[in-house]
């Protein structure tokens, strides 16, 4: 007989971990939990747009269209941290919603360990890999070494940010979705307030913006272990004959979750390089769009993250009915956010030209956006819902499939034929396949709704000290945020 390890000594489990999701008003939960954090992470995307509103004052577009073609690059490795996210907020959420909290606590602190080990190497691994990067983006001379300036100070503290926006995720994750907030916005105040000094004051330029993003993300990392550890307790010791278990546990989520993320990136550098064609102006078009975009939408980009840790918790308490309405009041929530941004962004328009000096097809691409090509967010933000479900529900290779295919098939093919009418039409074609696979990702979504508990499986105890780990090709369907579980669709086997 195999010995097993027993569970871990920890603290008694405190109040803070109770699960905060399963009753009340379940729109109010996606609400506060939507709107909290894309308050952090507008404050973040805000900061970064008035950071390129600082640079494009310099009146070098060589140096805005610098910090596009780095934007890019950065953006794979935030979506490596950005799937390992969700990846925690699932397997500690269905944790807590189960009342396990001492495997909550344990999940807690190995994941920290997980996060940061993997971005020192992503990080700091590529250094050697800028230039070729950017070329292949479609960068060169000045704008190619500025980037790569920008991108050398910067790549380094890449553990900070998944160190903090891991320890955001562990907040949301125990429904403290006030303080996960209040770790973002730490790090947007000291951005805020560092660029302007530094790029101006200090006559640093572009040196001096990369400088304030390496000091925020400490703050960033020092404000989230703060609420995970001295307010929450949440971190259990670590056990190195758990790690390797814990670590395939967040993988089930995370892995699928890390290549979904990747494909947005993808789609993002195709793009970039489709417009680099069309010169300097159009790149820093685009590079004021990328910006002005998280900042109009940010409920939107929130809602994927703040909803998972509602579906989760009502998942391992198996509370199905719930579950299905927390997916539609999240729809409606969405639509609702869409709107108004839009609304935002024509009216504002001109503004926005205007403040950051834009003119020629920049202007012209600020402009197509905001009036006729900001509408395709509906399908934008349907994508968004229909992977939170996938990804806490039981599907998270549906998510990494779909996103793959709105990447690849719904926007090169798109994106190419656009390129013939100018950089307005490389974005309208990237606009045009969102709408047709995030109409997809919804038929697949209320398809696992449907689905969702009509079968049962051999169910855990909620006092079971070891965590289930799927065998190869099956999945148990008791640890549904773990590795998920649709029961009508999948092979049910648990290992005992």
């Amino acid at each position: 007989m195999t010995h097993r390890p027993e569970a871990p000594a920890v603290p008694a489990p405190s109040r803070d971990l109770a699960p905060r999701f399963l009753t009340g008003s379940l729109f109010r939960h996606v609400f506060v939990m939507a709107s909290t954090a894309a308050i952090g992470l507008v404050a973040v995307f805000a900061v970064d747009l008035i950071n390129l509103f600082y640079i494009s004052r310099l009146g070098e577009k060589e140096i805005a269209a610098a910090i596009g073609f780095a934007g890019v690059v950065g953006f794979f490795q935030i979506s490596l941290a950005i799937g390992l996210t969700i990846g925690i907020t699932a397997v500690v959420s269905r944790k807590i919603g189960a009342g396990q909290r001492d495997e909550a606590r344990r999940l807690a602190v190995h994941s920290l360990l997980l996060m940061t080990a993997i971005c020192a190497v992503v990080g700091s691994g590529s250094v050697p890999f800028l230039h070729p990067m950017l070329r292949a983006l479609g960068a060169s001379g000045e704008t190619e070494r500025l980037a790569a300036r920008y991108l050398a100070i910067t790549v380094h503290s890449l553990p900070l940010l998944g160190l903090g926006m891991a320890a955001a995720a562990l907040l949301r994750a125990a429904g403290d979705a006030r303080r996960a907030m209040n770790v973002t916005l730490s790090a947007a105040f000291v951005t805020a307030a560092l660029d302007p000094v530094l790029i101006f004051g200090a006559g640093l330029g572009l040196d001096g913006a990369a400088i304030a993003a390496l000091v925020s993300r400490c703050v960033l990392a020092g404000v989230g272990l703060y609420g995970v550890m001295r307010v929450h307790r949440m971190l259990g010791p670590v056990e190195r004959r758990w790690l390797a278990r814990d670590a395939r546990a967040l993988a089930t989520v995370a892995g699928p979750a890390v290549l979904t993320n990747f494909a947005t990136p993808v789609a993002a550098a195709f793009v970039t390089h489709s417009i680099a064609q069309f010169g300097a102006s159009a790149v820093a078009g685009q590079a004021i769009v990328d910006r002005v975009t998280p900042v109009a939408f940010g409920l939107v980009y929130a809602l994927s993250g703040a909803v998972g840790p509602v579906l989760a918790q009502n998942l391992g308490a198996r509370q199905y009915d719930r579950v299905r309405q927390g997916f539609r009041d999240s729809l409606v929530f969405m639509v609702l956010a869409v709107g108004v941004a839009w609304g935002g962004l024509a009216l504002g328009q001109g503004l926005i030209v205007r403040a950051f000096s834009a003119e020629g097809q920049a202007a012209q691409l600020i402009h197509a956006f905001c009036t006729w090509l900001a509408p395709g967010f509906f399908f934008i933000g349907a994508l968004f819902v229909a992977q939170a479900a996938f990804n806490n529900l039981g599907r998270p290779l549906w998510s990494t499939g779909l996103n793959w295919a709105r990447a690849t098939l719904g926007t090169i093919p798109f994106a190419w034929w656009g390129s013939r009418y100018g950089p307005v039409g490389v974005v309208a074609g990237q606009m045009l396949g969102a709408v047709v696979f995030g109409s997809l990702s919804m038929w697949f979504a209320f398809r696992l709704m449907r689905g969702l508990g009509r079968h049962t499986g051999t169910a855990t105890p909620a006092t079971s000290p070891t965590p289930q780990v799927p065998e190869a090709g099956c999945v148990p369907l008791p640890q549904a945020a773990e590795a998920g579980a649709l029961a009508p669709l999948v092979h049910v086997e648990t290992r005992h």
